[in-house]
Formats: C-alpha cells, structure tokens, sequence
C-alpha cells in the first residue's frame, strides 16, 4: 500500500500544484477521446462488414462448387453405369452359369476390351478399373501397369464390406491418399442378388480445378469427408477432429456455417454422392483483409490525435500563462526585495488582478521596511550573540579537568576530551545558517557529554535513543545543548547520588503530542531531554510555563547562556505557534522538557 500510496501522490502531484496542468489534461481528454471512439468504431465497424462480406462470399463459393463437384461424381458415376448396362458383361456373367468353356472365353475377352476402352478414354483422371464377379471370385484389373485376371478364394476386402453393409456404392481412399476408389455394387435386377462389384479409381487431383473456385488461400483448409464422417481429401495443413467432422456430417444436407474457438468452418453437402465439403477460414483471414483500412484508420486517427493534443497544449498554454505568471508573482513575491516583474499590459481580468497585486506588494512593502524588517535584523543579531557565547564557567571546568588528565589519564582519552571541546568550538563559531539538521545538533550535544560524562563518570548514566530516518529534520542551531546544560545546572547539580540523563527523539503521534507537548498540534518530531533531578515545585513551574507560552518570539540576551525561554522563541520564530517547547516536573522526581519541531516520515519518506 506504501509503494501505491506513493505512485498515486507522484501522479497527481503535477495536477494538484498548477491550474496549467489541469486545463492542459482536461482539453486533451475533451479533444483526443471523442477522436479515439470515432477511430475505434470505424475501424470496428470496417472489421465487421469485411466479416460479413467473406462469409457471404464463402457460402455462395461453397454452393456453386458443392454443385460442381456433384456434377464430376455424377459423370464418374456414369462411367460406371456404362461398365453395368454393358452387353458384354451381362453375357459373361450370363455364360458363367453355363458349362461352354468357349462362350466363357469369348464374353471374357470382350469385358477386358469393354475395360480397356474406358480405361484409355478416361486416363487423364482415371488411374485403374476393377471388376469382381462374387460367383466365380474372377478379378478383372486394368491400370497403367498390368492387366490381368485372377481367380480369387476370398472377397476382396473393399467388396465384402460393401456386400455386408448392402451398399450401392461406397468411396474410400487409396493407401497413398494421392486417389480414391469409387466402388459400386452389380446387382441383378429382377431380385436384386449380388453378384459382384466395380470399382472406379480416380485421382483427386481431377477436382482441384473445381475446389479452387472456393480460393483457399495458405492458411485455409478444405476437406471433402465421407458419408460416415471419415476425411476423405484434405488440401491445407489446419484440420478438425474426427467429432467435429462427424458432428457436421450428421448435421443435415442444408449448406451453412458456424464458428468454432478462432475459426469459421462453412459446409456444404455433395450430391448425389452425400459427400460434406468443409472449408475451415481461420479469424485472421478476416482481420488480414481489414488490416489495410484498419491500418489507415490507425495512421489518420494517430496524426488527428497528435495533433488534437498540439492544439490542446496551445490553447491551454496560452490561456494558463497569465494565470501562471500571475501566480507565480504571488509565490515569489520577496516583501523585502525593491524590484518588481514587469507588468503585462493585459487589459482583462487577469491584467486587473496584476495591477492591484503590484499596488498591494508596494504598500505592504514600504510597511515591512519600516516594522518588521528592522525588528527582525534585531533578532538575528541578538541570536547571532547568543550563538556566539560559551559558558565560561564550563570552559574553564573543562580546560582544568583537561589540565589533569594530561598527567593522570591515556593520550588518547585526553586527545578525546580536547577533541569534543574542539568541536563545539567550531559548531559555535563558525559562520552557520539558522537551522541546522537534527544530525548536526546531536552531534554537538554529544561532544558536551563526551565532556561531562568525563568530569562525572562515576556518577552519571547517559543514555540516547533516536529514529536515525529522523535526523534530516531542521531543528534551530543551538537547541539541545543549552537546554542539557540547563539540566546540569538547575536539575542534577544538586541531587545527591547517581544522576541520569535520557535524550529520545521519535516521530510525533497523537498520544506523544497530548502527553508529552500538550496544546502543541501538528506532526512532526519529539525530542525529549528528562533527568532524574531535584525537579521545580509547582509553584516555580507554573511561571516556567506562563513564560513560555508568552514567549512570542522574543530573544531575550540577558545572562551568559541561552535559556529556555530563548530556545522557545526561536522555535516560534522558525516554525509557528504550533510547534515549540513544554516541560513537565516533579520535585524529587526529576524533569522532563519535549520539543517539538516539524519533519517525520510518511510512506517511509523523509520529509521536512
């Protein structure tokens, strides 16, 4: 939630911070939107009629060619009929019930002549003729590569299926799948008895003029599948499963279509065969076909779009300018500087609102010149003297404590001592800006103890916790470290046995701010310095905090140190009525004064 907290205020930050963002979104929005719809819809709209164009055209192609393809099976089934009504079969089969050896011969030679002469006025599609007589198990073969007859124990497998099943006629594929076999049975006609078969073989090849009326391109299939649902020819790679064909073939012989996952399969029957056409057009056929206007439609509707928003930013660039430049006088306006932006010579709303601005900054100007500028640079210098100053009592303390430990302590804790004081040194001295970062002030604070945690080791306890994403908040220079002093002086110096002192610094929450800077409001920082002192009396307190509340940010310069009342008014100054110092004692107990000063974290990050 942190990380999307954070993404979500990155966004709309630019919006929220200026007028010109916002007019500058919302003219885009109201001028590319209505663009993007109309585009959309056009090229939606050109998809659709691209769609219903290719299936109009697809059940007509499937129509013409289902009647095409009939009429080439028609003429194959008519070549056969030829075989059937052919005298000389009718004499063979009639001599086989007949002993003559000779009229045998001679109706045999005539129904291999009867053969050849169908097999050679038909090579250009047919590939070989059989015929087989169930009574005397004769097969008769012609093809290119032989011509024989040969007397068979057992039906041949093709004719036994189609003598059990009592079929007319049956269609299967050759093993190279390259031809079928059209095979019809020989029936006598008076009872109907079976006396054999003939079968027809023809390469596909002969209907791929007529399936070419249906214009297959590479990435569709077309399939010519069996009464049974068996596929029987198939050019193209896609192919349904044996259900689906199944399911289609036993669907009725009405042409129609349907669209299966990415697919349109339309389907057609073949008559008088009951053959199913199917051909499969995948989706991207139809967005291929579109894809040219589509792609039109995208390039105008692009450059439409880019230059709605051009116009968009002008005009609200434009507009918003003045709102800006006005705007930003007010941000910028520096009540001490003497130079002014030049006017904008506008004659409407906005150059009225210019007008009274400059009139305004003129005589709040010349106001802060004679108040508060001066009643300011006083404070700074008494600040600055303050800053400046170094208790001299401590000095000297310290310039003795270190005098001794040359001759009774190690180098190196003397070398310490001397180089915290070093350090305070040139934390005060130094040319500093008025706020310094919490880091820098603990820094300092704790070259004070360094020091008197040496004077007083055997005797006091020193203890800091602090939240280190905290110390990149802006604290006045100068705050901590007189006020530990102060707890030395008024608070530890007097209190027999052990002495403690705890600095803790952590992110504000509401219960801390009731309890611990009480009328105080805001977020923030907490930084709390308590000691188990003599504590202040109840009496003595009640004026502490009565000063403090009146402090209003007056530096008093009176004494040698920067007291409390001082650390009060900085903050006021600095930071506002909101933020500032408390103190809470208790006589034998010790006491406790909180800070507290603008900064924390939210969503994990710093911010001052």
């Amino acid at each position: 939630m942190g990380l999307l907290s954070k993404i979500y205020r990155a966004i709309l930050h630019p919006f929220r911070r200026s007028i010109r963002n916002k007019l500058i979104f919302i003219m885009v929005v109201v001028s590319v939107l209505p663009i993007i719809a109309v585009t959309a819809l056009a090229v939606d709209n050109n998809r659709q009629s691209m769609e219903t164009e290719l299936i109009g055209t697809n059940v007509s192609n499937m129509k013409w060619t289902s009647i095409y393809l009939g009429e080439q099976f028609s003429q194959m089934n008519s070549v056969l009929y030829s075989v059937l009504i052919n005298p000389n079969l009718n004499e063979y089969i009639a001599s086989e019930e007949e002993s003559g050896l000779s009229s045998q011969f001679s109706a045999q030679r005539n129904i291999e002549d009867a053969m050849a002469s169908l097999f050679y006025s038909g090579n250009h599609y047919i590939s070989g003729i059989e015929l087989y007589l169930k009574r005397s198990g004769k097969l008769f073969t012609m093809n290119a590569s032989q011509n024989q007859i040969k007397t068979l124990d057992l039906v041949p497998a093709p004719y036994n299926e189609l003598f059990n099943q009592r079929k007319d006629f049956m269609i299967q594929n050759s093993p190279e799948g390259d031809r079928f076999q059209l095979i019809r049975s020989i029936n006598r006609f008076e009872n109907r008895e079976i006396l054999g078969g003939i079968t027809l073989e023809v390469r596909w090849a002969i209907l791929d003029q007529t399936l070419s009326l249906l214009n297959p391109a590479k990435d569709q299939t077309v399939i010519i599948a069996g009464p049974d649902g068996e596929i029987l020819y198939q050019m193209g790679s896609d192919a349904l499963s044996a259900e689906q064909v199944a399911k289609i073939v036993k669907g009725g012989t009405e042409p129609g279509y349907e669209r299966q996952g990415d697919e349109y399969v339309f389907y057609n029957t073949i008559d008088p065969m009951k053959l199913k056409l199917i051909k499969i057009i995948p989706l991207s056929a139809i967005n291929q076909s579109a894809q040219a206007t589509m792609h039109y439609g995208i390039w105008i509707g692009t450059i439409t779009v880019a230059a709605a928003i051009l116009i968009a930013v002008l005009l609200a660039w434009r507009t918003a300018t003045p709102i800006v430049l006005l705007a930003r006088s007010m941000q910028g306006l520096n009540l001490i500087r003497q130079g002014d932006k030049p006017l904008s010579g506008r004659m409407d709303e906005i150059g009225l609102l210019e007008t009274k601005l400059y009139n305004m900054s003129h005589r709040i100007r010349e106001h802060i010149k004679s108040e508060y500028s001066m009643n300011l640079e006083k404070k700074t210098a008494e600040l600055k003297a303050l800053q400046a100053q170094i208790n001299p009592h401590f000095l000297q303390n310290t310039l003795q404590m270190i005098g001794s430990m040359l001759f009774s302590k190690k180098p190196a804790e003397s070398y310490e001592t001397i180089r915290s004081l070093s350090e305070m040194f040139r934390y005060v001295i130094r040319e500093p800006d008025d706020l310094a970062t919490l880091k820098q002030e603990l820094e300092h604070m704790n070259n004070y103890m360094v020091i008197q945690q040496q004077r007083f080791q055997s005797r006091l306890q020193y203890s800091l916790e602090v939240d280190e994403r905290l110390l990149q908040s802006r604290i006045p220079k100068l705050t901590l470290q007189p006020i530990v002093e102060n707890a030395f002086m008024h608070g530890l110096d007097s209190q027999a046995g052990g002495w403690e002192l705890n600095v803790k610094v952590a992110q504000a929450s509401i219960a801390e701010a009731e309890d611990g800077v009480g009328a105080l409001a805001g977020a923030g920082v907490i930084i709390t310095i308590s000691d188990n002192g003599v504590g202040i009396g109840a009496e003595r307190l009640r004026e502490v905090r009565q000063r403090l509340s009146y402090a209003d940010g007056e530096v008093w310069t009176r004494g040698e140190r920067i007291g409390l009342g001082n650390v009060a008014s900085r903050l006021q100054m600095h930071f506002g009525k909101a933020y500032g110092l408390t103190i809470d004692s208790e006589v034998g107990a010790g006491t406790r004064i909180s800070i507290h000063i603008p900064g924390g974290m939210q969503g994990g990050e710093l911010h001052d």
